[in-house]
């Protein structure tokens, strides 16, 4: 499997969980009663799976880009890519504190986290397109199979930490229970 498709097939998981946070949003802008847990196992997910570890995979894809040739900056396309990855942290840590601040009793959170849990759901859509669309289609011009491989090793040493826990196999199961959960 070549690093685009494996950062591809992580993208299809992080779609699964917007779309449910796209709806557990929604059910609470309406009123309706939303599992409160959902907005934080999301944001944990955010945190631990999209940021530390996919979105961490792209950035190590993008240096070997540059290593290539790609000038510095790496155009525009690139440039807001790491720029939206950043601001999908703030966004994630943002909709982790406001239903914190929900679960606490402050109604006044309620819309704010819908806010900022729709507009995470939107830029990581845009983020998806861009990089399926124009980042690894320009990957697989510029970097010689060799390269690919190198990353491919990369990626896996993502897979295990230290301690032994496989964090593929721990997120795609968060993923299975929150999409799950958004049903509640």
């Amino acid at each position: 499997m070549k690093a685009t498709e494996i950062l591809m097939e992580e993208h299809q998981v992080i779609e699964r969980v917007i779309s449910a946070l796209e709806k557990a949003a929604n059910r609470l802008n309406r009123g309706e009663d939303v599992y409160l847990r959902f907005f934080i196992g999301a944001s944990v997910l955010m945190k631990g799976f999209t940021d530390s570890y996919h979105h961490k995979k792209e950035e190590v894809l993008i240096s070997a880009l540059v290593n290539h040739g790609l000038p510095k900056d790496t155009g525009p396309l690139v440039t807001a890519m790491l720029a939206e990855h950043e601001e999908g942290r703030r966004l994630s840590q943002l909709m982790r504190q406001l239903t914190e601040r929900l679960q606490a009793g402050d109604v006044r959170a309620r819309p704010q986290v819908v806010q900022s849990a729709l507009g995470y759901v939107k830029l990581l859509r845009k983020n998806i397109y861009q990089e399926n669309t124009y980042i690894f289609p320009l990957v697989e011009k510029v970097l010689p199979p060799n390269q690919q491989e190198q990353l491919v090793a990369a990626f896996e040493r993502f897979e295990s930490r230290e301690d032994g826990e496989d964090i593929h196999e721990k997120y795609y199961g968060l993923a299975d229970r929150l999409v799950k959960e958004c049903l509640r």
